[in-house]
C-alpha cells in the first residue's frame, strides 16, 4: 500500500491543507474554515484520503508551539495524534514566511516542505 503525505496548517482565519502522493505530486490543495465544525471533521477526512486513494495517510500538523503551548484542544483531540487505523499525524513546527498565489489559496510550496521534513521519514 502506498502512502499520502498530508499538511495540516491552521490559522486563525483558514486552515490550509496539502495532500501529496510523494515529494512532488500534489494530489489535494484546500482552504478551509479555521477549524472544523464537528469533531469528526478532521478525520474523517483524513480517513477519506486513505479509503479513496487506498493508502495509508501520514499527515503533519503544523504549530506555532509544541504542546503544552499549542492549543491542542481541537485539533489533536480531533485528530487523534499518533495515529488511527487509516492514519497517523504528527505535529510539526510552522514556518513563518508565506506568500499568496493566484489562486488565492497561498504558496503551499512551505507547506509542502514542512510535509517532506514530517512524515516522509
Amino acid at each position: 500500500m502506498e502512502t499520502l503525505w498530508v499538511g495540516i496548517d491552521p490559522h486563525p482565519n483558514e486552515t490550509r491543507i496539502l495532500a501529496m502522493a510523494g515529494p512532488s505530486e500534489t494530489i489535494l490543495k484546500a482552504r478551509l474554515r479555521s477549524h472544523p465544525q464537528h469533531p469528526r471533521a478532521a478525520t474523517t477526512l483524513l480517513e477519506a484520503l486513505s479509503l479513496w486513494q487506498g493508502a495509508t495517510v501520514r499527515a503533519a500538523l503544523c504549530a506555532d508551539t509544541p504542546p503544552p503551548l499549542f492549543d491542542t484542544g481541537t485539533w489533536t483531540d480531533a485528530l487523534l495524534v499518533g495515529g488511527a487505523p487509516l492514519y497517523e499525524v504528527t505535529l510539526v513546527p510552522r514556518r513563518r514566511r508565506r506568500r499568496r498565489d493566484g489562486l488565492g489559496l497561498g504558496d503551499m510550496r512551505e507547506l509542502a516542505q514542512l510535509v517532506l521534513e514530517g512524515v516522509a521519514r
